[in-house]
């Protein structure tokens, strides 16, 4: 298995390098990037992600606010592993302990696919935050019968200690990243972004950690929940997104209490780094007026 991702060399190019500090809170070393003044928002990116994929959308939230941006747990620069694992519970559990670290009391989350799934857990598990924003939002499990043999696949994978070495090896050769994430998620990004996924899924490491996370999720759980969360959810996502799909975040919007849904024409599954600036505006639109 390749070594850990070395900041001093793997990320001496990162996006926002001069952002980045590193924060003990419990077992973890959290890589975090800082921005701006004001109410603190708090930005939790998606499965196989990092920091990298804020690189757009961070400065434009950091005119108005402290932007706080994290490396999950098992992703990045991130090192140590949370008392509940790489599942939802244990995620979110580690993050609110980062935050009480740091003595945030962030006024916002903004989760990217499954980075809502853990926010919105955040919420469910005490965490109080009037505003709640999924960027595309991985909330629903698999239909039917995809659900088990998914999640069943992806831990037969993490138990295997050549997977994560192999799709490593794959990605580091093959030179296709850009491709794959057009394929698999719709989006067209910059070089940079590219890079960086390159980067990322060249990296065992951080593949094992994506695959533990994707076995260890409950989805199922948080579906069961949505109708008990009592904060202001709003969904923002991209209408041509290939990995979660448009009815999936109708049907979230359906079951949350209190939940918006504004669909991005012509983006895909990462819209906030293909249009940071529509995606911003989407975030600062106040609140629809009851009828």
């Amino acid at each position: 298995m390749s070594p850990p991702l070395n900041w001093e060399t793997d990320g001496r190019d990162w996006p926002h390098r001069s952002a980045s500090r590193f924060v003990a809170a419990g077992s973890m070393v959290w890589h975090v990037q800082e921005a701006g003044d004001g109410p603190p928002i708090v930005l939790l990116h998606g499965t196989g992600a990092a920091t990298h994929s804020w690189r757009h959308l961070m400065p434009l939230l950091a005119q108005h606010h402290r932007v706080i941006a994290l490396d999950l747990p098992g992703h990045g620069f991130t090192r140590g592993r949370p008392a509940g694992g790489l599942t939802l519970p244990g995620m979110a559990a580690a993050v609110c302990a980062l935050l009480t670290a740091m003595a945030v009391q962030p006024v916002q989350l903004i989760g990217h696919s499954a980075g809502a799934a853990i926010a919105l857990k955040m919420v469910r598990s005490g965490l109080a935050v009037p505003d709640v924003i999924g960027l595309n939002a991985a909330l629903m499990p698999f239909p039917g019968l995809f659900a088990p043999l998914f999640q069943g696949l992806a831990r037969a994978l993490v138990l295997n200690p050549l997977v994560p070495r192999l799709f490593a090896a794959s990605a580091r050769t093959s030179g296709d990243t850009g491709r794959l994430l057009v394929r698999s998620t719709g989006s067209q990004i910059d070089a940079e972004g590219v890079r960086c996924y390159a980067m990322l899924l060249g990296n065992s490491h951080h593949c094992r950690g994506a695959l533990e996370m994707m076995a260890s999720w409950d989805l199922a759980g948080l579906q069961h929940d949505l109708p008990k969360v009592a904060t202001r959810v709003r969904l923002i996502h991209g209408a041509k997104d290939a990995a979660v799909p448009i009815s999936a975040a109708e049907q979230a919007a359906r079951l949350i209490p209190e939940a918006e849904l504004n669909v991005l024409a012509g983006l895909g599954h990462l819209a906030h780094e293909e249009r940071a600036d529509l995606v911003a505006t989407a975030i600062a639109a106040p609140a629809p007026v009851p009828a």
